[in-house]
């Protein structure tokens, strides 16, 4: 069991995914797998229509209509489990090796976020620890968590530049 828990992606008949979800979802619990196959994902968004009549509403749709997302350790079990449920395809990847999504993929999903502690806020003095302009200070005009974004006013070239980074890109200037 040394392998660690990824994300993969599951292949189904376009319609199926919540009826491959919850097939899954009985199977784990009627096998005690739960330490084996930990997630499964449908991602949704939320989607403002317009009707014919003018009005607007909110509907959720998929992002990936198709696929579902499971987190899981794979193995021969495991992966024979997902295989054989009805309405699934196959994984993505090559021929019978599913091939899981990087960290980058999953995080540019929103399947999992690494939680951010922020320790300045607008008007400390902070430096800048990665990316182009490391080593540079400036002084924090911004906070906006929910898009992981800062904005500090650095002074290159004798003149004071508003920077847009993310959270983790900058510290307080000790």
């Amino acid at each position: 069991m040394s392998e660690s828990a990824k994300w993969y992606v599951v292949h189904t008949y376009s319609g199926y995914e919540n009826a491959v979800k919850t097939s899954i979802e009985k199977f784990v619990t009627g096998r005690n797998m739960e330490d084996m196959i930990l997630r499964i994902e449908i991602p949704l968004e939320t989607v403002t229509e317009v009707t014919d009549s003018g009005s607007t509403k909110e509907v959720e749709r998929k992002v990936f209509p198709g696929y579902v997302l499971i987190k899981m350790i794979m193995t021969d079990d495991t992966w024979h489990l997902v295989r054989n449920v009805r309405g699934v395809t196959g994984f993505v990847g090559s021929a019978n090796k599913a091939i899981p999504l990087t960290e980058e993929e999953v995080l540019a999903m929103g399947m999992e976020k690494h939680e951010i502690v922020v320790r300045y806020q607008v008007g400390d003095h902070v430096k800048i620890v990665d990316g182009p302009l490391a080593s540079f200070t400036g002084i924090v005009e911004e906070i906006e968590p929910e898009k992981n974004r800062v904005s500090v006013m650095v002074s290159m070239f004798g003149r004071e530049t508003p920077v847009e980074l993310e959270l983790d890109q900058v510290e307080v200037q000790k």
